[in-house]
């Protein structure tokens, strides 16, 4: 291959690859039990919150905003990502009702 055909194949592998990067803090995540979904004409705003047993408050730990196409893609990917766990591990189990707020978490509730 000459150089030319070197350097349209390595500017053609640039363009299809993304450089991401991912910080020792953000590598950690953060623990949410809880999500809420509002959306506009033009984006889907999703919070993840963390409900903590016998705290009426709760706090949302993160805030996303996407596009109504990328919130579609995410539906995708999810719903292919869950097959792909139930596949390996069995079918993940949902309850029938909705979670009362604030959540028993099954534990006794501590006192001071």
């Amino acid at each position: 291959m000459s150089d030319d055909q070197n350097k349209k194949v390595d500017k053609k592998n640039q363009n299809n690859q993304i450089n991401i990067e991912l910080s020792e803090e953000t590598a950690e995540g953060i623990y949410a039990n809880l999500a809420m979904i509002a959306h506009s004409s033009s984006e889907f705003v999703i919070d993840f919150i963390r409900l903590m047993p016998g705290v009426p408050k709760a706090k949302v730990k993160s805030r996303i905003v996407i596009t109504p196409e990328h919130a579609k893609r995410l539906l995708g990917a999810l719903k292919d990502n869950i097959q792909k766990y139930e596949d390996t591990f069995g079918e993940v189990k949902q309850a029938d009702d909705m979670p009362k707020f604030p959540i028993n978490f099954g534990g006794t509730v501590g006192e001071a």
